[in-house]
């Protein structure tokens, strides 16, 4: 930032709410220009224009952080859209500040950092003389409503091309915090791909329906004419109900509707200030002739790169992993939330835990989480718990739960085994030993047995399947949890050169709380024995007979012949069958098709991963309308087997961000082959295994600079750099 602290915020002086407002400003220039920046922010979301241009390709700029603590400033280069006379506009809409999820009235908006919108800006233009002027928000700028009448992010806009505000006001100035702007952090988020309609559907209730082929995220562009003071509207929608028609009762309060007033004259439209998670779109009151060249779906989603790939002979796990691949995209929208479609859209901290590693391998997200950790670290309270969603929009004084406030461990430790970001770890320290001190806080008889636990969310374990927390007892995965990231702490101690003795006492104390507890003969005691709670016991290393309790996790899938794990359960299921010898149970899984299974909603269409996993059932009925997200990225952690497993790369945690590999791929006689790979800080790491004739051929590639370990049927064989055959 070179000006902008200099500048004021300004706001319009009459309130408005769920509206657009424009700022604007006149100014001249004169004189040979050098160069032209753009530094500005808003509470709210922003779109600036200079001379009716827009400035950039950031959408839903500043992005969404803990506003009281942290926004960020975008920079432009404007040189070449300066002329000598000049009007810079910045039209602002609530975005995320307009996130209603538990607020009933304006007091709980600090948390979003008020309830007014408001810019701060500074153009500043460096001439050929060495001299320069500045154009500073301030209160000789204009303040008009724009022609967004109506803005929401859950309920969508009303754009009315013709609306021009015949009141304009001046700005007035007001005191913000300018300690707390920052410089663009985070990945910016921009339009990714163009959707055409694949097919245009007449209901059997007579609708007007799109289907663009694709769960997504983003907005639809449209060319539209119609007739003068008429009123269309896009509504948007994930599935279609059993009989075929349009069904959006998931989307719970969230309208999630585009409306256009139309004035006679054709336009080609799309939003400025919102997005939807949607497949397909219903068209109302459309008197244009609906066609399909008319409407392109875009895809919109934080500017990450695309680094991981998998492939196999099963066309329907291709298809799991591409759902995979669509759900990080709708869902990593500047922070990684929980669904994209219906009125919540939060940055689940759980959610983002499970999935940090998937995450991490499909695409290049350290900048994502770097900035979102920031947020996490700035939302974390004075007394160390980590508030359930990032930024926090719940009362702050709410409890944190096991799993979910574990991503202050889990995160960082997963961007320093996949990027080796050592600063991240160093950055992170204090907040996970504040973490780790609120869980002593809250221990007795050395199990951590107090707090608001979500538990194995949506498992199959508990007698009612409404109820989504209850199977696996809550003080027993909050106890594996506590030992999980004591380990964490203690290893990303070591890493940044700090003492950990104290810290692995405390291991050791946990360990034997959970033991005596919970275990009897190395194995997970009757009572309190799920499919979750001997994953947890085997992956997180806590029996002190981890075969013994991985056999019984076997027994217990075996028993019932499929998964019955819920959000904690899941991501280390598949770990912890093929680690210790029972790769056919995990090959079993996740080749199984009927419910529940990953490939279930394979199945049954999906082109995203659902959050429940029976969302739509057999019959086309559905699992519910209060929490049945169809854009879910929660279950494709296991994604991350794949890579790790089914392929056989894995991080080496001495030496991470894959500078030294360890190929071990499990092969199945279902699979006739496996490729993946995976773009490292170092190049390219590549697995390729195919079975023909009963014989099954290897083939790896090494970055240059980078070791492997290569282990095929217990035998290890090291290697180097370029591709290796076996």
């Amino acid at each position: 930032m070179k000006n902008i602290t200099n500048a004021k915020w300004i706001k319009k002086p009459t309130p408005q709410v769920n509206k657009e407002i424009v700022f604007s400003k006149n100014f001249a220039v004169n004189g040979e220009v050098r160069r032209a920046t753009l530094e500005a922010t808003a509470l709210g979301v922003y779109e600036a224009k200079l001379n009716g241009q827009r400035i950039g390709d950031y959408i839903l700029a500043p992005g969404w952080t803990s506003y009281k603590n942290r926004i960020q400033v975008q920079t432009y280069d404007v040189t070449d859209m300066l002329q000598n006379e000049n009007e810079l506009s910045i039209g602002v809409g609530p975005g995320w500040k307009g996130n209603d999820y538990f607020h009933s009235n304006w007091a709980s908006f600090p948390y979003l950092g008020g309830c007014e919108l408001a810019i701060i800006c500074a153009l500043t233009v460096e001439f050929a003389d060495g001299s320069e002027m500045t154009v500073y928000s301030d209160k000789t700028w204009t303040a008009a409503e724009g022609r967004n009448r109506f803005s929401h992010m859950y309920n969508g806009y009303v754009f009315d091309p013709a609306y021009v505000d015949d009141s304009p006001e001046k700005a007035v100035e007001f005191e913000h915090d300018l300690k707390s702007l920052l410089d663009q952090q985070g990945e910016k988020i921009i339009e990714q791909e163009r959707l055409p309609v694949k097919e245009i559907i007449i209901t059997p209730k007579g609708e007007t329906v799109l289907d663009f082929g694709q769960n997504m995220t983003g907005y639809v562009e449209f060319k539209i004419k119609g007739n003068k003071g008429e009123k269309v509207t896009i509504k948007h929608g994930e599935v279609l109900d059993a009989e075929g028609n349009f069904y959006r009762d998931n989307l719970r309060d969230a309208a999630a509707e585009a409306s256009f007033i139309c004035d006679g004259e054709e336009h080609i439209h799309k939003p400025e200030y919102n997005f939807f998670g949607f497949r397909y779109v219903k068209l109302e009151n459309w008197s244009d002739e609906v066609r399909k060249e008319n409407f392109t779906a875009i895809v919109v989603h934080s500017d990450i790169k695309r680094t991981g790939y998998f492939e196999c002979s099963d066309a329907r796990l291709n298809q799991f992993f591409s759902n995979v691949i669509w759900g990080q995209k709708g869902n990593f929208l500047d922070v990684p939330t929980d669904c994209p479609q219906r009125d919540e859209r939060l940055g689940w901290t759980g959610d983002a835990q499970v999935f940090a590693k998937t995450a991490s391998y499909n695409y290049d997200v350290e900048k994502f989480f770097t900035k979102w950790l920031a947020d996490v670290r700035a939302d974390q309270t004075g007394w160390g718990s980590i508030p359930h969603v990032i930024p926090n929009v719940f009362h702050p004084d709410d409890e944190c739960s096991a799993a979910w406030a574990d991503c202050v461990t889990v995160i960082p430790w997963q961007m320093y085994l996949t990027y080796g970001n050592k600063e991240l770890l160093e950055e992170s320290l204090d907040s996970m030993k504040n973490y780790l001190e609120y869980i002593n806080d809250h221990t007795w008889d050395g199990i951590w047995a107090h707090g608001h636990h979500f538990g194995d969310w949506l498992n199959l374990d508990g007698s009612n399947p409404q109820d989504c927390s209850n199977g696996t007892d809550k003080d027993l995965i909050a106890q594996a949890f506590a030992v999980y990231s004591l380990r964490i702490l203690i290893k990303s101690l070591e890493v940044c050169g700090k003492d950990a003795e104290e810290y692995k006492t405390c291991l050791d104390g946990r360990i034997k709380a959970f033991r005596d507890k919970y275990m009897t003969f190395g194995r997970i005691k009757s009572e309190y024995a799920t499919q979750t709670a001997c994953a947890l016991a085997t992956y997180f290393d806590i029996s002190d007979n981890i075969k013994e309790v991985a056999r019984q996790l076997n027994d217990l899938v075996r028993e019932c012949g499929h998964l019955k794990t819920g959000f904690v359960g899941t991501p280390y299921l598949l770990h912890a069958l093929s680690d210790n010898g029972h790769i056919k149970t995990a090959y079993d899984l996740i080749l199984r098709e009927e419910y529940p299974s990953w490939l279930f909603s394979v199945k049954m269409g999906a082109t995203t991963v659902w959050e429940h996993w029976d969302s739509v059932r057999e019959d086309g009925t559905m699992w519910s309308t209060s929490m049945n997200s169809f854009n879910h990225y929660a279950y494709g952690c296991s994604a991350d087997w794949l890579y790790g497993d089914a392929a056989g790369i894995k991080v080496d945690e001495e030496n991470p961000a894959f500078r030294h590999i360890i190929f071990a791929p499990l092969t199945d006689e279902r699979l006739t082959y496996v490729k993946a790979s995976i773009e490292s800080r170092f190049g390219t790491v590549a697995s390729y295994w195919k079975t023909e004739n009963g014989k099954t051929e290897y083939e790896f590639t090494v970055p240059a600079g980078c070791t492997a370990t290569v282990i095929l049927n217990g035998k290890k064989t090291e290697i180097g750099e370029g591709v290796h055959k076996f």
